[in-house]
């Protein structure tokens, strides 16, 4: 009986055959009906834009460098090599620790000599090398700045000729003079190393501006001094004392101890990441002297005094202004 049940169990279809007929045909008839659809072919990644150019770029920098196809002036100035080997990494320093916001930079002469006139401070002179980026990131056609440096960057081994590779060059009035007359954007910072070796306790208080030899300068060749003020720098490196026996011995104007240097050893070299302004003040004209005022120390003291007076005054307003030191 119960096998008898299992085979007519069997032989009961669940579908007739004509339903089962129907539903292959409806099924072949969906997948028939699909539109035929190509396979997307497999292509390249798309290489990061600006690579191709980069890598030509340096190519042709090496390419020029091998077979001498480079230009250096009678003070050493290598542009190419300045342009691309030690601008960049500078650069990122500028736009990236420091957050560096050039204001003024209208009043930076499109051709022409001018004399730019600035504080210095910070321990290191970052300052300078900042202010030259400034310049030429912002003029156009693009403009370096030509500075002069004291006699203790030439005599340091490698840092000289890589400052005269970079377009530095003696602070001296015979310099000075032939980079102005040529048209050159010529950078100095009178304070010297009392302004940039000063205290913290100091910060932003300038220093006596020395004789006024770059007023002569200014005077004997006609050019405008364009006034400029940096606030920023003198938090990179905040100087608490000064060790001055190592200082001697070594030939240094000073030796800086700081929160972090030398307890950190070399990791006390970093900055620290202030935020910094820079402001060019409008220009002072000096040829409406004659050139024979260089020589009249009264003429020279006052206009060295007004612009040291006009940088102090705008340092005090973007101190006020600024929202903190490590701020913006």
């Amino acid at each position: 009986m119960g096998e008898r049940l299992m085979q007519e169990a069997q032989v009961i279809p669940l579908r007739s055959p004509e339903q089962r007929r129907r539903s292959n045909r409806t099924f072949t008839d969906r997948v028939d009906s699909r539109p035929v659809v190509a396979p997307t072919p497999l292509r390249p990644a798309p290489e990061p834009a600006g690579v191709q150019q980069h890598l030509a770029n340096a190519l042709g920098f090496l390419r020029k460098r091998l077979t001498g196809e480079y230009a250096v002036d009678e003070f050493g100035f290598d542009k190419q090599l300045t342009e691309n080997v030690i601008l960049p990494p500078l650069r990122l320093i500028y736009e990236k620790w420091f957050r560096v916001e050039a204001i003024g930079t209208e009043h930076l002469p499109s051709d022409g000599g001018a004399l730019i006139v600035s504080n210095h401070s910070g321990t290191l002179p970052l300052d300078s090398v900042m202010t030259g980026i400034a310049v030429h990131d912002n003029t156009s056609p693009t403009r370096y700045l030509r500075m002069l440096g004291a006699d203790l960057v030439f005599q340091v081994p490698l840092l000289g000729a890589l400052a005269r590779k970079t377009g530095q060059t003696l602070a001296c009035n015979a310099d000075a003079e032939r980079l102005l007359t040529a048209g050159e954007l010529v950078g100095v910072w009178p304070e010297g190393f009392k302004g940039v070796g000063k205290p913290f306790k100091d910060r932003y208080k300038l220093q006596r501006f020395g004789r006024g030899g770059f007023v002569s300068a200014a005077l004997r060749t006609g050019v405008p001094i364009i006034p400029v003020s940096v606030v920023g720098a003198e938090e990179i490196y905040p100087k608490i004392g000064d060790l001055k026996p190592l200082a001697r011995l070594l030939g240094f104007p000073y030796f800086p101890v700081t929160p972090t240097f030398p307890l950190l050893g070399p990791l006390g070299a970093v900055p620290l990441p202030s935020k910094w302004y820079i402001e060019f003040g409008e220009p002072i004209r000096t040829d409406q002297h004659d050139p024979a005022d260089a020589d009249d120390p009264m003429i020279v003291f006052n206009l060295s005094d007004q612009v040291r007076e006009t940088i102090q005054q705008t340092l005090y307003r973007l101190l006020a202004q600024r929202p903190g030191i490590f701020r913006g």
